[in-house]
């Protein structure tokens, strides 16, 4: 006869009601190993599934991601021109905030490069890819967007004819996907006063330079759209991304970019260590934290309730000895209890973090060498928190069970 089996089913109602406040404390345990792995899978995300090789930057910043970072346009034709590259193409990254059916959304922009790059890479749920080269994106689900559906930003309405899934930035935002074009309208869109105003401050300036003074043509064309003056250069990109040839040496290519002056070149396993250890380090470490804490309070009341569950027996564990009845009998049935504790509330922790994570404003990864790795920790926790109890139950004297 199994006595922690049949005490179980003797006092059901409680360690039912027990059993599920452990499998609560272990579903936010759970969850927040969870939340740590959906943070590091966020932070490269985008870098492992875009494609590319080497990115290229401003020089001395750690862009696109870590810090701003501008680069002409023409960077992608010189880039190209490295032996060994076989592609490459410009990068534009931005966050905007706007305000949709009266509520915030947060969106990380990204610019793909027409007509090379029209999303195929990006896991599509629903909807197609870019077919045009303006008025149309694509758009993370985690937005709340629907197919076909029409949103303005800036002076241009954009249609969302794709939806992905788990494209993420590193701050947790999801994605919206243009062309190049139409995230750097976005993104340098001004209001019609401000150009007024540009426009106006040109002509100014012009006018108290001698050259102004010589030319009045100069006057007018300073006071004309910003695109008609050959002077001023294209908007700038966020970087540039390069695809090398196979069997092709990363190190030396990135080294000969290196030696140009205004860039600098990271090789994606770089690119990739710059977002652990910079953007999202101190959140990783902090919720590390938090788990670790979690894990300890969660052993620490597994612990007090074993104990108060011996308390409770204490007269039937003296009868137990009254009677002959070993101390590995009672070990085992304080011993078992936790380990059934700690396994049924490892279970209510998983089935009810499945209905509950997908609700989380972040994403929860659980992965199965997480779980794994939880299971043996609970198993660990159980047998450790049973010590406090067997204890208790050792220092029993048989003599207690004639007291009444």
């Amino acid at each position: 006869m199994n006595l922690a089996r049949k005490d179980v089913w003797h006092n059901r109602g409680r360690f039912a009601l027990t059993t599920l406040g452990v499998g609560t404390l272990l579903m936010i345990v759970m969850g927040m190993g969870g939340i740590y792995r959906g943070l590091t899978e966020d932070a490269t995300l985008l870098v492992q599934r875009v494609g590319a090789d080497i990115w290229i930057a401003q020089r001395d910043t750690r862009g696109p991601f870590a810090e701003v970072s501008r680069v002409p346009r023409t960077l992608v034709d010189r880039v190209a021109a490295v032996p060994g590259v076989v592609a490459a193409r410009e990068f534009v990254y931005h966050t905007i905030q706007r305000q949709r059916a009266g509520k915030p959304m947060r969106a990380a922009v990204l610019g793909l490069s027409w007509p090379t790059d029209r999303g195929q890479w990006l896991p599509l749920v629903g909807g197609r890819g870019l077919a045009q080269a303006h008025f149309e994106m694509i758009a993370d689900r985690s937005l709340g967007l629907t197919l076909g559906e029409r949103i303005r930003l800036g002076k241009e309405t954009y249609t969302v004819v794709g939806l992905t899934s788990g494209m993420s930035d590193p701050s947790g935002n999801g994605f919206m996907f243009f062309t190049v074009r139409d995230a750097q309208a976005v993104q340098f869109d001004q209001p019609g006063e401000a150009m007024r105003l540009e426009r106006q401050a040109r002509r100014a300036r012009a006018q108290q330079s001698e050259l102004g003074n010589v030319q009045p043509s100069i006057l007018e064309r300073a006071a004309g759209p910003g695109s008609q003056l050959p002077a001023l250069p294209p908007n700038q990109i966020s970087a540039v991304m390069a695809r090398i040839a196979p069997g092709a040496d990363a190190t030396a290519v990135t080294n000969t970019i290196n030696g140009w002056s205004d860039v600098t070149a990271y090789t994606r396993d770089q690119e990739e260590k710059m977002l652990l250890l910079g953007v999202v380090e101190r959140s990783r470490r902090q919720i590390g934290l938090f788990r670790v804490l979690l894990t300890i309070v969660a052993g620490i009341i597994m612990a007090l309730i074993l104990y108060t569950l011996t308390m409770d027996k204490l007269h039937d564990i003296a009868l137990l000895k009254l009677i002959g009845a070993p101390n590995r009998v009672i070990m085992g049935l304080i011993l078992q209890q936790a380990i059934i504790l700690g396994g049924l509330g490892y279970g209510i922790a998983y089935l009810l973090g499945q209905r509950v994570y997908p609700y989380f404003p972040r994403r929860v990864l659980l992965t199965n060498e997480d779980l794994l790795v939880l299971a043996g920790v609970v198993l660990g926790i159980s047998v450790l928190a049973s010590l406090l109890g067997i204890w208790k139950a050792l220092r029993v004297q048989p003599n207690v069970a004639l007291l009444g």
